[in-house]
C-alpha cells in the first residue's frame, strides 16, 4: 500500500475540523466493508471529535450485517425526507467503500448537489476523482475498513472501541475471514486491533455463527438443486418463488459464491439473485488468473475487484424473459472463460 502524502493527511485534518455536520456515505446493497468503513468513521466523529455524524444507507444492510453499526450512531436508510434533509445539511460529505457517488443510487443527486467539501476513502479501481475535493484512492489493500484503520493511524486519530470494531468487521468481511486479499498490513492491521481491545471472536461469531435456519437450508438447496458446473466454471441462480418459500432475508445468501470455489476445477463461480424490476443481481468470484471485475464489466454491466466482482442481468436488455437468464449466464460465462 502506498504511504499517504502529507498534504493530503493534513488536508483531511483541515476538512474534519472545519466541520460540524458530517454526512458519511456508502454503496448500495451495502456489505459488511461497507457498513465498517462508513460505521467507524461515523464513530471516529461523534465520539472522538465530538462532530455531528450520521451514516446514510441508500437501502438496507442485511440482518447478519447490521449489528456493525453501534445503536448509538445516527442511521438514515434510503432517500427519504429526512435522510435528504441530513444530506442537504451537511457541512463535509465523506464516501466509503464506493468509486463514485452513482453507487450511491437513490442519495446520489443530492449529494453531487451539495456545496460541502467531498472527501472519498476507497479501495475500488477508477475513482471518480472529480466529484472530490479529496481522495483516497488505495486498491492494493483488503478492504475500505483497513485503508481507513490506516489513514486514522497516519493522523494519529485515537479510535473509540465502536469504530476498531467496526473496522475488523470490515476487514474480516471483505478478507471472507482472511481467506482472500489479504496484505501483510492487514495483518498488521488485525494484530493492532486486537492489542486495542477488539473482541474479534465476538465479531466472527456475530458475523459466521448467529444466522436463522433458514440461510444454511437455502444454502443446501443451493448446492444440490441450483448448483451448475461447466469445466471452470460454476452458477448457482437464485428465482424469486424460491426466496419467498424459504423466507429469505437481506443477507442471507451473502458468501454463497465462493463455495464452489472449492472444487478444483473451478476458477469463476457466479451466483445470480432475482429481484423486483426484471433485475438479476450478479456476484462473482474467481481464483487468481480470472479477473472477475473484467467478467463483470463485460456481460453484467458491473465492476469490482480482480478475484470479487458484482453486476446485474437487465431483463428487456440483456435477455427477453426471465426464462433466458440461465442461458445467457452459462453463454457468459463459457465466452469469457474461453
Amino acid at each position: 500500500m502506498k504511504a499517504f502524502t502529507t498534504e493530503q493527511l493534513q488536508r483531511l485534518v483541515a476538512l474534519v475540523k472545519a466541520s460540524q455536520s458530517v454526512a458519511v456515505l456508502t454503496h448500495t446493497h451495502p456489505d459488511g466493508d461497507a457498513l465498517g468503513s462508513a460505521s467507524a468513521m461515523a464513530s471516529w466523529l461523534r465520539e472522538g471529535l465530538g462532530k455531528d455524524a450520521a451514516v446514510l444507507l441508500p437501502d438496507n444492510p442485511g440482518d447478519g450485517i447490521s449489528f456493525i453499526v453501534p445503536d448509538d450512531c445516527p442511521l438514515y436508510i434510503g432517500p427519504d425526507p429526512e435522510a435528504l434533509s441530513f444530506l442537504s445539511g451537511a457541512s463535509l460529505i465523506i464516501l466509503a467503500d464506493a468509486n463514485g457517488f452513482a453507487r450511491t443510487e437513490g442519495l446520489a443527486d443530492a449529494a453531487r448537489a451539495s456545496k460541502a467539501p467531498k472527501i472519498l476513502i476507497d479501495h475500488h479501481v477508477g475513482p471518480c476523482s472529480e466529484e472530490f475535493d479529496l481522495v483516497f484512492s488505495e486498491t492494493e489493500v483488503s478492504s475500505a475498513s483497513e485503508l481507513l484503520y490506516w489513514i486514522l493511524t497516519s493522523v494519529g486519530a485515537r479510535m473509540p472501541l465502536d469504530c476498531a470494531s467496526a473496522l475488523m468487521a470490515g476487514m474480516t468481511t471483505d478478507t471472507n475471514n482472511f481467506a482472500n486479499s489479504t496484505y501483510p498490513s492487514t495483518l498488521r492491521m488485525a494484530s493492532q486491533l486486537l492489542e486495542a481491545g477488539v473482541d474479534r471472536d465476538l465479531i466472527v461469531r456475530r458475523l459466521y455463527q448467529s444466522g436463522r435456519e433458514n440461510r444454511v437450508r437455502i444454502t443446501g438447496w443451493l448446492l444440490t438443486e441450483g448448483l451448475k458446473v461447466d469445466g471452470p466454471a460454476a452458477w448457482m441462480i437464485l428465482p424469486r418463488e424460491v426466496r419467498r418459500e424459504f423466507d429469505l432475508r437481506d443477507g442471507e445468501t451473502e458468501g454463497v459464491v465462493n463455495m464452489p470455489l472449492s472444487i478444483g476445477r473451478v476458477k469463476l463461480s457466479a451466483f445470480i439473485k432475482e429481484e423486483e424490476g426484471g433485475i438479476f443481481r450478479v456476484s462473482l468470484r474467481s481464483k487468481p488468473g480470472v479477473s472477475a471485475r473484467e467478467c463483470s464489466q463485460r456481460f453484467f454491466h458491473g465492476g469490482g475487484h480482480e478475484q470479487a466482482a458484482g453486476g446485474k442481468i437487465i431483463i428487456g436488455e440483456d435477455v427477453a424473459s426471465r426464462e433466458e437468464v440461465p442461458g445467457y449466464v452459462e453463454q457468459a460465462l463459457k465466452t469469457f472463460l474461453g
